[in-house]
């Protein structure tokens, strides 16, 4: 008897749904060859044309329809006909805080076959977790513009509690605990920042002093942002404020191979009663929208964390060796990676490793 697995599916602006459509092929084909689960998709159309008829991005009752799957596979947000901060507080941050996604969670890998920008660079000499506080801190919707003309005036709070810390903190390092990791680096600006980032560095020394197997250190991410390119061999597992690990998340795909192999997922740690929210990390590139042209990899990967969510350990680490095998061999790759192939050849390909292994 199979596992059904109901997933919600949005596929969202721009080339979302050509990744997330390699996504679902990659997912169908583990049911189809290895058996004992079933996925069952449902596509929901929200996203800026559902927002540009609508007037929003979702539904008012979007979170309560969402609620009945165990998980939301999410393919992109933004359109240059929509204010970039409509598309991410009328979807993206809506899920996120509703179902109190507290836990950002992007990894990075410099695999066999992938070239870094950076000279000397050997496969998994890069490898890191980056983790982020999702619900909180400098996204937190709190502020106003008043004023006019020369006489404007724009307040933006950041929102950090001892909850919201502590939590995060305590996750990373629980995270590193439980995959052989050896070290949590937090990152903040408490030099510049007195209040939000001062709690976060006194929480980050409360919560380490409680995992002394773990090596910790605190840097600030001015500082973090050129180690991480000068030297990143020395990160393991990051944890920062929703728009510090944001920042580094991006910058470390960048020296991975690119942002077209750059998972994500954001979940609840503490509720499993609640779905998980998995989309890559890379954006909607409306400027190849349409061509078949975008990496589908990062889509892939994000489905085999989304796998990794529900519990399917095994069948998650064969589409990840699938990939692996894909990205070694360098037969069939998209243009970010020097090929010239389009996204459901690759697709298309890594499913054909994944027919192979039986």
């Amino acid at each position: 008897m199979k596992t059904i697995y109901p997933i919600a599916v949005i596929p969202g602006d721009g080339i979302g749904g050509e990744v997330i459509t390699e996504g679902i092929k990659c997912l169908n084909a583990l049911s189809d060859v290895h058996g004992g689960l079933l996925f069952e998709f449902t596509m929901f159309p929200w996203g800026s044309d559902y927002f540009l008829k609508n007037g929003v991005m979702m539904p008012e009752d979007g979170l309560t329809i969402l609620k009945d799957f165990q998980a939301v596979y999410l393919g992109a947000v933004g359109d240059p006909r929509v204010p970039d901060d409509v598309t991410l507080h009328g979807l993206l941050l809506p899920i996120k805080m509703g179902f109190d996604l507290y836990a950002g969670l992007r990894p990075v890998y410099l695999h066999e076959g992938v070239s870094s920008v950076l000279a000397g660079m050997s496969p998994g000499d890069i490898d890191i977790v980056v983790i982020r506080e999702n619900t909180e801190g400098e996204y937190s919707n709190v502020g106003g513009i008043v004023g006019h003309a020369d006489q404007t005036l724009a307040v933006q709070s950041s929102v950090f509690t001892r909850k919201g810390i502590k939590r995060i903190i305590e996750y990373a390092f629980e995270y590193a605990r439980n995959h052989g990791r050896k070290k949590v680096t937090s990152l903040t600006k408490s030099n510049a920042q007195r209040y939000g980032m001062v709690l976060w560095d006194q929480l980050f020394r409360e919560v380490s002093s409680q995992y002394t197997d773990i090596r910790r250190e605190s840097k600030l991410i001015d500082a973090a942002c050129m180690d991480a390119v000068r030297n990143p061999g020395n990160y393991d597992v990051i944890v920062a404020s929703n728009l510090f690990a944001d920042i580094l998340s991006d910058l470390t795909a960048g020296i991975t191979g690119g942002m077209g192999l750059a998972p994500g997922g954001s979940f609840n740690p503490s509720d499993k009663t609640v779905p998980g929210l998995f989309d890559p990390v890379h954006g909607s590139a409306p400027d190849i929208a349409g061509k078949g042209l975008a990496n589908p990899i990062a889509a892939i990967l994000t489905a085999k964390m989304m796998l990794d969510f529900l519990g399917e350990f095994q069948t998650a680490d064969i589409l990840y060796q699938a990939v692996k095998q894909q990205l070694a061999e360098k037969k069939i790759r998209t243009g970010d990676l020097g090929g010239d192939a389009g996204s459901y050849e690759v697709g298309d390909d890594i499913v054909k490793i994944l027919q192979a292994v039986k």
